[in-house]
């Protein structure tokens, strides 16, 4: 029985603003001691009135906006109402029938070719209060009650637990560029919930779904999804396929999911217009205006840095990786522009002379960025914006290596100064007379001495043992301190050795 996978999602993204959904509250509370950054109105105290953030709604638009979705020209606010301990209120204020936006999609990329996720719906609601469980009690942190979010609602279009994790991937990446949220999914400010059920292939009835709940990482998603994938197929094969909806839990420790009740529907929420709030309307021009803010997109920006610096894919996509990272790589990559074409040995025109030797340049500035000083920032446990390095001396220390004035080795010794202090790349070059030595005459002189010091081994090169070149060049570069230039030096032992 050939099975076909139905998945679809369910996103929470914590909205970067100051102030809560509905009152003046810091947005904050990882970083406070718990129910200190609480009002009135986030307890849900009788008589207490909601008032919108505008900045939210905002975001919520350039969201939307950004994922392709229509935005509707009024949307309601409605109470969800049902009765936890996390919920003060006994309701969430949200939208439902009305939402701020819908019909999106996001195109991700698989082994498989692109592949493109609609989205049903994207609304903007409130948080709940965490809960901290404890074997004998669960105490509640309300800091977190009334944090606006964003929920999108995916099609069950997923047909991989794969293409999921890819998805959210690319899902946090545009709500950093945007600086709509930090989406850390670690902190809860990106959460997931995902739904699953499974059909026989070309079947066009759809199965009672499966509600996978405390998805925490990318990896939970996946894991928990693959997992999911295998129970319901055991299912089927017994012959006793999923006959009705429920939720299920992922347990990391156990590796699997854990039935917990059964999933409620629409009704079980008795939702109704917020009586509090008056709707959102939107005019063309407002919208127009929230589009005209919107910056180059990760996807956008990764298609031009493959064509303006000649960066394969996988690169692009480790560059672009990180908003921050792709300024930092652009402006190093200006810098080093700016400087070639003051080097009297090229010749031709600006775009001449960028055409001829952008591919080595930012092969040179992706390969240094993306390994040495990303290795550097990692020990360091630092950003790349909190690093002393600037991209003006990043792409001098690059002209040093792309003129040859110093060797790799050297360059990592430049390079670790360079993040341990701030200072030029140049200063410390000669600070630690680290120049590689290029002058024909002095490697001349150095490659005379090493021959004489062996002889059975330039005799055995004459005698056609070739490979030796490479003991010779190893010779005279720890003779000269790793200071020659390794090229040269073979030029001067081959004319020598004949």
């Amino acid at each position: 029985m050939k099975l076909e996978i139905i998945i679809g999602l369910e996103i929470h993204l914590q909205i970067k603003t100051k102030s809560k959904m509905f009152c003046s509250c810091a947005n904050v509370s990882e970083e406070v001691e718990p129910n200190t950054n609480i009002c009135p109105i986030c307890l849900g105290h009788p008589g207490t009135l909601p008032v919108v953030n505008k900045e939210a709604v905002r975001l919520g638009v350039m969201m939307s906006l950004a994922l392709d979705c229509r935005i509707n020209k009024q949307s309601e606010w409605a109470r969800k109402n049902y009765f936890y301990p996390d919920l003060a209120k006994g309701y969430q204020i949200t939208q439902f029938e009305e939402p701020l936006a819908e019909d999106g999609h996001l195109t991700i990329t698989t082994k498989e070719g692109l592949r493109r996720i609609n989205i049903t719906r994207l609304h903007l609601e409130e948080d709940a209060a965490k809960n901290l469980h404890f074997k004998d009690k669960t105490l509640l942190d309300f800091n977190r009650a009334g944090t606006p979010l964003i929920e999108i609602v995916t099609e069950p279009d997923f047909r991989t637990p794969q293409e999921t994790k890819i998805f959210l991937q690319e899902l946090r990446l545009l709500a950093r560029y945007l600086k709509v949220s930090a989406a850390e999914m670690e902190k809860g400010q990106l959460r997931c919930d995902a739904n699953i059920s499974l059909k026989t292939a070309g079947e066009d009835k759809l199965y009672p779904k499966t509600e996978i709940k405390n998805l925490n990482s990318f990896r939970a998603v996946e894991k928990a999804l693959e997992y999911e994938v295998k129970r319901q197929t055991d299912l089927w094969q017994k012959n006793t396929p999923v006959k009705e909806q429920s939720t299920r839990g992922w347990d990391e420790q156990k590796q699997q999911t854990m039935e917990q009740r059964d999933k409620e529907e629409s009704a079980d929420y008795r939702y109704f217009p917020e009586p509090d709030l008056l709707p959102l309307e939107f005019t063309q021009s407002q919208v127009k205006e929230i589009k005209a803010r919107l910056v180059e997109l990760p996807w956008d920006k990764r298609e031009r840095l493959q064509e303006e610096y000649a960066l394969t894919d996988i690169n692009a996509k480790i560059i672009t990786g990180d908003p921050q990272v792709a300024n930092y790589f652009e402006k190093v990559m200006m810098e080093s522009r700016t400087w070639l074409e003051s080097l009297e040995s090229v010749v031709g025109d600006s775009d001449q002379i960028w055409e001829q030797n952008k591919k080595r340049l930012s092969k040179l500035v992706n390969g240094w960025l993306t390994s040495e000083l990303f290795k550097l920032m990692n020990l360091a446990d630092q950003s790349i914006t909190e690093i002393r390095i600037t991209p003006e001396n990043f792409a001098e220390f690059i002209s040093l290596i792309y003129e040859g004035r110093i060797n790799s080795s050297a360059a990592q010794v430049v390079l670790k100064e360079m993040f341990k202090t701030g200072k030029d790349p140049s200063d410390i070059m000669e600070d630690k007379n680290l120049g590689q030595v290029d002058d024909l005459s002095q490697l001349s002189e150095v490659v005379d001495q090493i021959l004489k010091k062996y002889p059975a081994e330039a005799e055995s090169y004459k005698k056609g043992k070739t490979v030796l070149i490479k003991f010779f060049i190893g010779a005279v570069m720890k003779e000269t301190k790793g200071k020659a230039n390794p090229q040269r030096v073979e030029e001067i032992l081959k004319e020598k050795l004949g």
